[in-house]
């Protein structure tokens, strides 16, 4: 019989909001953090390319069950763009495809223009990105100088600002939902003003509940790390941060008895429908569940208490 593996590490829960560096790969940090954290599970909630910095929460142990949710979180991005050249990948990391001449254009101008994208809008993906194609990731693909049609999506843009406007460069401040890619962004709206454009640095400052405030560089976590475990762990924050869209409910100790067995339980004063977080008698936090058709209660994705 064939040896069981066994998973090494901590049963360590909670959510780190790691201000990720320009120049590593968001596993890559995330394989750092979970060493450092002797965790047993990690997982980040939602790719950010190797030139990009800025927040990346962490989920480790059970908080990886609500990474899911911060993935279709909103989201907010500082980029600086230079107009005139278009590369392979939208960003500076790429190579240069065109290079044209850029007209006179004044602020009011460009926030015309900026204007234009608000809303709803159809943004077709690079190539350069994690969707699949047939199984294949697109940027394997356009490594190896393939190119494949990519069906437009929809997003929605939530605000979009003119920071500044120099010479040939600008910066802008994005909120948006989840699937925007900004490179993209930066690439239409210099095809809009005639002369193209390609992201210089990107940085995202939001995602869901958090924000630039409560981010940890990696500098400082290697610092705390140093001090030890419990230091470290103290940067952690409750997964239930990450829900606080949802409504809660509260259950006596016999309800939240049967819910964590799996069965739908009868709770006064529950919304028609939707989904909400749950905590026990001892506020402690038991996952999300749904109001199901018959107006019961029933769990969707559980925490196991420690």
């Amino acid at each position: 019989m064939a040896r069981q593996r066994i998973k090494r590490g901590r049963n360590i829960s909670g959510i780190l909001v790691l201000d990720k560096p320009a120049g590593m790969s968001s596993n890559g940090v995330l394989q750092h953090v979970k060493r450092l954290y002797d965790a047993k599970k990690a997982g980040h909630t939602g790719n950010l390319d190797v030139p990009a910095t800025g927040l990346l929460p962490i989920c480790l142990g059970e908080a990886t069950k609500v990474s899911a949710f911060l993935l279709d979180a909103n989201k907010s991005y500082r980029a600086r763009c230079k107009l005139g050249v278009t590369t392979t990948t939208g960003d500076a990391a790429g190579e240069v495809l065109t290079n044209s001449p850029v007209p006179e254009i004044s602020e009011l101008n460009l926030e015309k223009v900026l204007k234009k994208f608000l809303g709803e809008i159809e943004q077709v993906p690079p190539m350069y990105s994690a969707l699949k194609h047939n199984g294949k990731r697109l940027y394997e693909l356009a490594y190896k100088g393939i190119e494949v049609e990519r069906k437009s999506r929809k997003i929605t843009i939530h605000s979009i600002k003119l920071l500044e406007l120099s010479g040939d460069e600008f910066e802008i401040e994005v909120s948006c939902t989840k699937g925007t890619y900004i490179r993209t962004l930066a690439e239409d709206i210099g095809h809009e003003l005639g002369c193209g454009a390609h992201i210089l640095t990107l940085r995202r400052l939001e995602a869901g509940p958090f924000n630039e405030s409560q981010m940890v560089t990696p500098a400082k976590l290697q610092e705390i790390a140093e001090q030890g475990m419990e230091q470290l762990d103290k940067l952690l924050l409750p997964m239930d941060i990450a829900l606080t869209h949802f409504p809660e409910v509260r259950l006596s100790e016999e309800v939240a008895y049967y819910l964590c067995r799996g069965q739908a339980v009868t709770v006064s004063g529950l919304p028609k429908s939707g989904r909400l977080r749950i905590y026990n008698n001892l506020d402690q936090f038991l996952g999300l569940g749904e109001v199901s058709e018959d107006g019961r209660l029933a769990p969707k994705r559980l925490i196991n208490l420690v």
